[in-house]
C-alpha cells in the first residue's frame, strides 16, 4: 500500500509540475505573440477636472482597474448606452471577481460640459464614474493619448446645440496604467464581461501581470 500510494503520489507530482511547465510555456508564447504583433500606445499622463472640481491625473488611475470612456452630455443616445453597458460590466466583474472597476467618463465637448454640467451627467449611471472636463487643449490632449477621434462644428459657442462626432469605445487599463482592450458598441455587456474577467483570470494567474 505504502508503494502505491508513493507512486500515486510521484505521478500526481509529475503531472503538476508538468502543468505548471506548459502555464510557463503559454506565458512565454503570450508575450512572443505580444511582442510580434505589436500592441498600440494608449493611454498616457493627463491632467483634467473632476466633477467636483478637484483634478484629476492619470496618476489617480494607478493602483486600480479602470474603464475610460470618451463622450459628451448632449449624447443623445449612444453615450447613455454606452456607459450603461459598462455600468453593467463593472458591477458583473465585481460580483463575480470582488474586483473594483473604476468607471470614467472623459468629455470630449469641453465648450458645454463644464463641472456642473459633467457632475449633473454622471448622477444618471454608475455611482463610483469618475466625470472629467478640462479646457479644450487638455481635453484634445488626453483624446490623443488614448487615440480619440473627435469633431466638433467650427465657432462653437456653450449654449449652441450641435452634436459630437466622436470614437465609440470604452478603454480598460490595468492597475499600471497599461492599456488592456477597447470595446466598441458591437459587443454587449455579457461579451465585455467575460473578456474583463479573463484579463483579470490571467493578472491573476501570473502575479499581477499581463500579456498586454
Amino acid at each position: 500500500k505504502a508503494g502505491a500510494v508513493f507512486v500515486a503520489t510521484g505521478v500526481g507530482l509529475w503531472y503538476y509540475f508538468q502543468s505548471e511547465k506548459e502555464k510557463v510555456r503559454e506565458r512565454k508564447r503570450m508575450e512572443t505573440a505580444a511582442a510580434r504583433v505589436g500592441r498600440p500606445k494608449i493611454g498616457g499622463p493627463f491632467l483634467l477636472t473632476d466633477q467636483d472640481g478637484k483634478p484629476f491625473s492619470d496618476k489617480d488611475l494607478l493602483g486600480k482597474w479602470s474603464m475610460v470612456y470618451f463622450g459628451f452630455t448632449n449624447c443623445p443616445d449612444i453615450c447613455p448606452e454606452e456607459l450603461d453597458k459598462m455600468t453593467v460590466v463593472v458591477d458583473g466583474v465585481s460580483a463575480s471577481h470582488k474586483v473594483d472597476i473604476l468607471p470614467v467618463f472623459i468629455t470630449c465637448d469641453p465648450a458645454r460640459d463644464d463641472v456642473n454640467a459633467v457632475k449633473t451627467y454622471v448622477k444618471d449611471f454608475h455611482p463610483s464614474l469618475v466625470g472629467l472636463t478640462g479646457s479644450y487643449d487638455d481635453v484634445k490632449k488626453t483624446c490623443k493619448a488614448y487615440r480619440v477621434y473627435f469633431s466638433t462644428p467650427p465657432n462653437t459657442k456653450p449654449g449652441d446645440d450641435y452634436l459630437v462626432d466622436h470614437s465609440i469605445f470604452f478603454y480598460l487599463m490595468d492597475p499600471n496604467g497599461k492599456f488592456v482592450d477597447a470595446f466598441g458598441r458591437s459587443m454587449g455587456a455579457e461579451d465585455v464581461t467575460n473578456k474583463v474577467r479573463g484579463y483579470l483570470d490571467e493578472w491573476r494567474e501570473f502575479g499581477g501581470k499581463g500579456s498586454w
